[in-house]
């Protein structure tokens, strides 16, 4: 049920509103001035809070500022008998849902509300499934090698630098860029994936910059390409080792003038992305060997995160097992599955090739092929 605060320091008015919202089954408390309402904003979950704008101690003004400042989530509704456009502009500039005059329409007051508590379940929905993706993409593990991946992360994500993103396959490197977005101020922005190694090198400039319509004979309609899709977020090109040469050199000339150009047409397009890229290549190499551009390497390589492979982390191997036995266990909608000390040294003694997506693997296969505890046979018979 709904939690509605009534913050006024008139008891007649807070007395009407509290009459009116209860018969429509709300839960109702009331706070007699903006500093009492501020305690029980920050003690309690409130869905709405009534706000008065004139209140002795601390106006409503005030208030939501305070509020805003303190992260809390609640929908304010700001009401007054002396409101001008110019108050409620800068109310709803300030965070408020919406200004009501006094004495308030019942019609207009209970629409307002109902409004504002969709708003209150849409963010908190979108909180949640953040928290989850934020879960789901969480990189788990205390070895040495991680920490320091963690720690750029740390001061290389709230800044602009572009970021090159190294390891071997399955190690992790998806995780690392996903990790810098939510670390960035462009957190809330668009977070958009290109893998160059999966689209076909004739493809990939229309994927990367889009068309116009009738620029190829498939071209039927004009396509927003992933750098405009990613405007004032995140571009993550993946295996850019794996880009044709022609596309680098679109992709340098972005970086350089933050600019674009759709295949066939001419118009310049002002883009402001942040471009993290990754390979599982030896670049250099790539460029002695005329298959990649130094140009573009140094454009790329502001920064440069290495990511270690899973032989180099294998004392984070329990961690990562017990994380993937949760997860599973989620998604199959079981009971959770263990691993005895024999079978955990086991998977620590194996050479893992393809890194944290082979143990990944390993482990879901052990989850549907074996009884509720999994031990050091089970694991060198499903261990392929």
């Amino acid at each position: 049920m709904a939690k509605i605060l009534i913050i006024d320091d008139e008891q007649s008015i807070r007395s009407t509103l509290r009459e009116i919202l209860e018969y429509e089954k709300y839960t109702i408390d009331e706070a007699k001035d903006g500093q009492e309402g501020l305690e029980k904003l920050i003690s309690d979950k409130f869905d709405i809070a009534l706000c008065d704008v004139k209140m002795p101690k601390m106006d409503g003004i005030e208030l939501l500022e305070r509020v805003q400042m303190a992260g809390i989530d609640t929908q304010f509704i700001m009401i007054s008998a002396h409101g001008t456009i110019e108050t409620a502009v800068d109310a709803t500039k300030m965070g408020a849902f919406d200004f009501v005059p006094k004495p308030p329409d019942l019609n207009r007051l209970l629409l307002t509300v109902k409004n504002a508590l969709d708003k209150s379940s849409l963010v908190t929905e979108t909180k949640t499934l953040k928290k989850k993706l934020s879960k789901k993409y969480e990189m788990i593990g205390e070895t040495a090698a991680l920490s320091e991946v963690k720690e750029m992360m740390d001061k290389v994500g709230p800044t602009d630098a572009r970021v090159l993103i190294t390891g071997p396959n399955g190690s992790g490197k998806e995780l690392v860029a996903r990790g810098l977005h939510e670390r960035s101020n462009r957190a809330s922005a668009p977070f958009i994936e290109v893998n160059c190694a999966a689209i076909p090198a004739e493809l990939i400039e229309s994927e990367l910059f889009g068309h116009e319509k009738g620029a190829f004979t498939s071209a039927h309609k004009q396509r927003i390409g992933k750098f405009e899709q990613a405007t004032e977020g995140t571009l993550f090109l993946d295996e850019i080792g794996d880009m044709s040469l022609s596309a680098q050199a679109k992709v340098l000339r972005a970086l350089q003038e933050h600019k674009i150009n759709r295949v066939g047409g001419d118009k310049d397009i002002n883009v402001n992305v942040r471009v993290f890229a990754a390979t599982n290549k030896d670049l250099r190499k790539e460029i002695a060997e005329n298959r990649f551009r130094e140009d573009l390497y140094h454009r790329l390589s502001v920064i440069v995160i290495q990511v270690p492979p899973l032989r180099d982390r294998k004392d984070d191997i329990p961690l990562l097992v017990d994380k993937f036995l949760e997860d599973i266990a989620q998604e199959y909608g079981t009971k959770k599955k263990s691993l005895n000390e024999k079978a955990i040294k086991a998977l620590q003694d194996y050479d893992w090739s393809g890194n944290i997506r082979e143990l990944r693997n390993v482990t879901e296969r052990l989850v549907i092929m074996c009884g509720e505890e999994i031990g050091e046979e089970d694991v060198k018979k499903y261990l392929i």
